[in-house]
């Protein structure tokens, strides 16, 4: 949630923060604003998009300047509006700050600094922070850099900050605990940014900050990085990014989300590709080829993960205990620590996450951790919180995913997820040869499957036209397919505002079938592998009810095609796979309505790409 934009350099810093904070949309926000240091800190803020920030700042702030903070918010302490939004100033004037996180002792430090003659003007918590930094550094008379490590080891929650002094306007000072900072580190300049993308064509050099560390970015010294509990120097590890400005581009496409639903082709294969040699029955991976014996000896595994990433994990849960025969238990992280579940040395536990950021899954990792369990972190972006802190992993290399409602990380993860259950299965004997094979050679060929599925756009145009109007819509599935009709029921909230549930096929009549009416559109996906002749029968539960009926079927299907009233043909693979496959018409259909209904497709109200608050 929200971004952070800073620059501190030799050129104008204004065009950068905007052109930066654009990048960061992604993440959702409700306000944005901008500081640009000019020999005075000027600072100009709104409720609403980046594009109304430029107008307004056009019309009443100097934009010229070499230093500027910026920051788009999603608000949690008190509305979006333009007082609310950030930067926020110190009382003096002299301090600027932007922040993304929660102060969840804010109250009680909001007191006593309004004891002390503290005025705030907002209800955020990072007025709060800022004010604070300021009493500390005055009342014990020290720089910017050691008050901000004084005012954070006072306050509880979580943060990314960065902060400007008027005093010393050859510095920005930066942290972190728990919401991601980049730093890029340029030719005499830097770079402040929630992810690199804001970055990414002035350098390709960055330095993450870890959990518990800050900065002083200083254009006259080197960066020191430091730690926040003692103040103990680090030494800054400067990576190369790995990713280009043309990733983070739409490539012609009207949406990222149309762009990377195309992707996924190409990503699926970059997610295999080196691990995967079907012609000489290997499928490996370092993280468990270097860990092989944890999950051999594992009584269960736990699968912890939010949104489409938990719906990833129930895939993973048919899938790793039909190959590989081991118990698989798929927790929200949301939920998992706060039931105070029995985790065991021998348990090991799979955190799924595509920004590597997600706040719920960190805390799932941490309690895992504690509790003496091996932690495997999948995820998307590298360097990111969850692949530091798990003890191995797998990287599902699917490339930067803009758009907020996530398709390219569903069908990646689903990718590393069943390599993983084939290696195990390999290693237990639990799947045949033959079959370890065949599932190899069909995985191999998933890419062009989802290829010809992208072929089913019209269909989903046609579809999505009749229906853009519906108030709701049913998902079912059964097996392997149930997961994924929770998966699409997801995205047609998410983008389209339209309430959808997903349910099992079977549990229908257990409740759900008081719903169906002539009124109701049922996406049922009904490939011809699995529980074929069950679905044909749930399908005729609500044809019988006057139910409208959208299906996928695989290529060729009749009974079914006499059954619906819209058919969507997918091409024939394995029951076990047909997740990565069935997935994708339900995307496009979901994308198109909300294209239809007028919808802002990458940034959906309410909603965050990467959710570093629990």
């Amino acid at each position: 949630m929200c971004g952070i934009v800073g620059y501190i350099g030799h050129r104008e810093a204004y065009p950068i923060v905007i052109k930066g904070l654009k990048r960061l949309e992604y993440r959702g926000y409700d306000s944005a604003g901008v500081m640009v240091y000019d020999g005075a800190i000027k600072v100009c803020k709104t409720k609403g998009k980046v594009v109304a920030l430029e107008e307004k700042a056009q019309k009443e702030i100097n934009t010229n300047g070499t230093i500027g903070i910026g920051h788009t918010r999603w608000a949690t302490h008190g509305v979006p509006n333009d007082v609310n939004s950030h930067p926020h100033l110190s009382n003096s004037g002299e301090l600027a700050i932007v922040h993304n996180g929660i102060i969840e002792n804010y109250a009680p430090l909001k007191e006593e600094l309004m004891k002390r003659g503290y005025v705030f003007h907002s209800d955020t918590d990072t007025e709060v922070l800022v004010n604070l930094i300021e009493e500390v550094q005055k009342k014990e008379k020290l720089k910017l850099g050691k008050a901000v490590q004084l005012a954070l080891n006072q306050v509880v929650g979580a943060y990314a900050i960065a902060v400007f002094d008027i005093k010393n306007p050859d510095e920005i000072v930066a942290a972190r605990l728990g919401s991601p900072l980049a730093i890029g580190v340029g030719e005499g300049e830097y770079f402040i940014a929630s992810d690199a993308s804001p970055f990414i064509e002035y350098t390709s050099n960055a330095v993450y900050l870890e959990d518990g560390e800050m900065a002083n970015i200083n254009l006259k010294k080197s960066i020191k990085i430091r730690k926040i509990k003692d103040d103990s120097l680090v030494d800054p590890y400067i990576q190369e990014l790995q990713m280009n400005l043309e990733q983070i581009e739409k490539g012609g496409f009207d949406h990222f989300m149309l762009k990377e639903i195309f992707e996924q082709p190409s990503v699926i294969k970059d997610t295999y590709r080196g691990r995967l040699h079907a012609d000489k029955g290997i499928v490996q991976m370092s993280g468990i080829e270097d860990n092989l014996e944890k999950f051999l000896n594992a009584e269960r595994i736990i699968i912890v993960a939010c949104g489409t990433s938990w719906h990833a994990g129930l895939v993973a849960e048919y899938i790793i205990e039909e190959f590989a025969r081991i118990s698989v238990e798929v927790e929200y992280a949301s939920e998992f620590r706060y039931r105070n579940p029995i985790i065991k040395s021998t348990d090991v536990v799979i955190a799924i996450s595509q920004s590597g950021e997600t706040a719920d899954t960190m805390a799932a990792i941490k309690l895992a951790k504690e509790q003496g369990a091996f932690v495997f972190g999948v995820c998307n972006v590298v360097g990111s919180s969850i692949s530091r802190e798990s003890h191995a992993g797998a990287y599902t290399h699917a490339g930067p995913e803009i758009g907020v409602a996530s398709t390219k990380a569903f069908t990646t993860q689903i990718t590393v997820l069943t390599m993983l259950a084939l290696r195990l299965a390999k290693a237990k004997g639990t799947l045949s040869h033959s079959d370890f094979h065949r599932y190899l050679l069909e995985l191999e060929l998933i890419p062009e499957k989802v290829k010809e599925a992208l072929g089913t756009i019209d269909s989903a145009k046609e579809i999505a036209a009749a229906f853009k109007d519906a108030p709701n819509c049913l998902y079912l599935g059964r097996g392997y397919n149930f997961p994924v009709a929770l998966e699409g029921a997801l995205k047609l909230k998410e983008i389209s505002y339209i309430h959808a549930e997903g349910y099992p096929a079977a549990e229908m009549k257990h409740g759900p079938i008081a719903l169906i009416d002539e009124q109701m559109p049922v996406v049922i996906i009904a490939p011809k592998q699995g529980h074929y002749d069950k679905i044909v029968s749930n399908i005729q539960e609500i044809k019988s009810r006057s139910g409208k009926i959208i299906a996928v079927v695989t290529k060729g299907d009749t009974q079914v095609r006499e059954l619906a009233d819209y058919v969507i043909e997918i091409p024939e693979t394995s029951d076990a796979l047909s997740p990565l496959i069935t997935t994708i018409p339900l995307q496009l259909l979901s994308y198109y309505i909300a294209v239809y209904r007028d919808c802002n497709v990458d940034q959906p109200r309410n909603l965050a790409k990467s959710v570093t608050v629990e």
